[in-house]
């Protein structure tokens, strides 16, 4: 992987940690209390971009080793797949651990790009909100690993 690849992903990584720690006082206050309506709509956008930070870091890795981008109506679940398989020049990016629980904010994802506001629901949600830190801090240190090989 080249050095370029490598300052975009740093990048990336620091733009996902940087929306993790904003979100701190907001998983706090949810710990406490039930989101209302507003704070709910805060809790989508911070999962959605969650993913969407994972996923470009995703694509990166992608371009790096193939040379393209994949395209098509699955190339979201495609890209994520690619990400736990061997290929000829790398072991798996990420390990099965990560495999279901990163699934999941996939599947949020296309969830949030398609529903209004008013229909996210907090049993849903908090699973995945209460996680984000666990789950972005086992991502990042394979990313890392992946990335410093």
């Amino acid at each position: 992987m080249d050095e370029s690849t490598k300052a975009k992903i740093a990048l990336e990584i620091s733009k996902i940690d940087s929306l993790i720690e904003k979100s701190s006082v907001l998983l706090s206050k949810c710990n406490l209390a039930e989101p209302d309506f507003i704070e709910l709509n805060a809790i989508g956008s911070i999962l959605h971009s969650y993913y969407c930070g994972v996923e470009s870091i995703f694509n990166l890795i992608y371009k790096s080793t193939y040379g393209k981008t994949l395209s098509g109506n699955t190339w979201h679940s495609d890209l994520f797949t690619d990400m736990f398989e061997k290929t000829e020049k790398y072991e798996p990016v990420l390990p099965q651990e990560l495999f279901q629980s990163l699934k999941e904010y996939l599947g949020f994802r296309h969830v949030f790009r398609h529903a209004y506001g008013y229909e996210l629901d907090w049993n849903r949600l908090k699973p995945l909100f209460s996680s984000l830190t666990e789950n972005w801090n086992s991502v990042k240190c394979s990313l890392n690993e992946f990335v410093g090989k």
